[in-house]
């Protein structure tokens, strides 16, 4: 997924904070459920949370900058995935984080839908 950065972004000297590059990523992510014509959860309270992130900051964007997030599933397990999500810039990487995701309904773990899983296995 391309994104641009915009001035919301970035901090007074036009460089992205640190916690967008993981809003970036959500993004991307919700983003593939959108084009599908559906929602990234299932039915009424349910959907997916974080269990885990480990994040590095390689690089740096700056105001203006497109940016494009790649996703890779890592592992999958029976209630959850792990992706691996990085951060380009002029097909330089500038942030690389790895996310585990837990499919949740009514605060429990369970098993993740088919056709949510079939989205996850596409990114």
């Amino acid at each position: 997924m391309k994104i641009r950065v915009y001035y919301e972004d970035t901090d007074a000297g036009g460089i992205v904070y640190h916690s967008r590059y993981i809003n970036f990523c959500e993004r991307a992510r919700s983003e593939e459920f959108f084009q599908r014509g559906m929602m990234p959860y299932g039915q009424e309270r349910s959907g997916f949370v974080v269990r885990r992130i480990e994040s590095n900051f390689i690089g740096m964007a700056r105001l203006g900058d497109q940016l494009e997030v790649r996703t890779e599933v890592l592992e999958e397990k029976r209630s959850s995935v792990k992706l691996r999500q990085e951060i380009f810039l002029k097909e330089e990487r500038i942030f690389s984080m790895e996310i585990t995701l837990v499919y949740i309904v009514a605060g429990r773990p369970k098993r993740i839908p088919s056709d949510l899983l079939e989205i996850i296995r596409s990114l």
